[in-house]
């Protein structure tokens, strides 16, 4: 009869002691920022334009009946950097994003990222301040964090010249590992090199304590300055514990024009791919244009960490209702 218990599914699925703890992680961060002068901001959740990377997909509303399409973020990145460029100074925010196809156990299409920047920092000093963060918030890990290029650890983990590597050489590497080679990925290079990182050589960071991985390769820069170097590499890193990636951080690309031909380029790289196409953010271009500070920043999976936390292996069990019982 209506009202009745279908099965359940109207319960949260964290117990109540995940729940705390979450609420315990949440006032540990406000007092990590609070005692570094940070000032907390809030930015819309709702934007005009979305996320071009052909490996996120941005989900769709719409802001009032009838009126313009608009976009569930998947990061607050563009806001934040609009309010850095407006004299902001540190910031950071704690917020709800979305990301549409991700489900799993370690996915949930709608997700907690904690995202901050610092104003003169370049992406080792922001390192040493997320290594700052999880020491106060992991209680569990006495071992230094450790650090590793990214050409380094593929070379050590996969034995391939991340730099000179074809896909099909890449695509070898994976074989001779006896991983099962998904159909689709064609000649696409840096699809490959996700998948080796994914299947091989993550796997293989030590799950005592947290890697973080630096310097990636220019075809993966994303929101990253290029730092020229022979090779030239991506001001980038992302931090895992084991396996499972926690935060990717980028020493901030300051240049309109370059930011926006990486637009270009992504919305090309999605036609090809036959995505549909999306808004670049002009705001966010007009704000570089007007003047970035130099600064770096992270984004970090507060739902990840507290599955490290709480010691559960399915990001479902930290969350109240998941996807399939929102």
């Amino acid at each position: 009869m209506p009202g009745a218990d279908s099965g359940g599914d109207w319960r949260p699925v964290a117990d109540l002691d995940t729940l705390r703890r979450r609420a315990d992680l949440y006032a540990d961060i406000r007092a990590f920022f609070a005692a570094r002068g940070l000032l907390e901001v809030d930015t819309p959740a709702l934007s005009a334009a979305a996320n071009t990377d052909p490996h996120i997909e941005s989900l769709v509303s719409r802001s009032m009946p009838g009126g313009p399409r608009r976009y569930l973020h998947s990061s607050p990145e563009f806001p934040m950097k609009r309010l850095l460029a407006a004299g902001s100074g540190d910031i950071w925010q704690l917020c709800k994003v979305f990301r549409g196809a991700e489900i799993g156990r370690r996915h949930n299409p709608e997700f907690t990222l904690l995202e901050w920047y610092r104003l003169g920092y370049d992406h080792h000093r922001l390192m040493d301040e997320v290594a700052e963060l999880l020491a106060e918030l992991d209680d569990s890990v006495a071992a230094p964090p450790t650090r590793l290029g990214y050409a380094e650890a593929v070379a050590d983990l996969a034995g391939l010249d991340a730099v000179t590597a074809d896909a099909a050489q890449i695509r070898q590497c994976i074989a001779d590992h006896r991983v099962a080679l998904p159909e689709g990925l064609g000649e696409d290079r840096d699809a490959w090199l996700d998948l080796l990182m994914a299947s091989v050589v993550a796997p293989r960071f030590p799950g005592d304590r947290y890697t973080f991985l630096h310097d990636y390769p220019v075809s993966q820069a994303a929101l990253a300055r290029i730092v020229p170097g022979q090779p030239p590499v991506a001001a980038r890193f992302e931090v895992f514990r084991g396996p499972l990636e926690l935060a990717n951080g980028f020493w901030e690309l300051c240049d309109a024009r370059e930011q926006r031909s990486r637009f270009a380029a992504e919305c090309a790289a999605r036609a090809a791919a036959g995505q549909r196409a999306l808004p670049a953010d002009e705001r966010l271009l007009a704000a570089l244009e007007s003047g970035l500070p130099d600064c770096a920043g992270v984004a970090l999976g507060v739902d990840r960490l507290l599955m490290l936390l709480a010691g559960r292996d399915d990001i479902r069990e930290v969350l109240a209702f998941p996807h399939e019982r929102a």
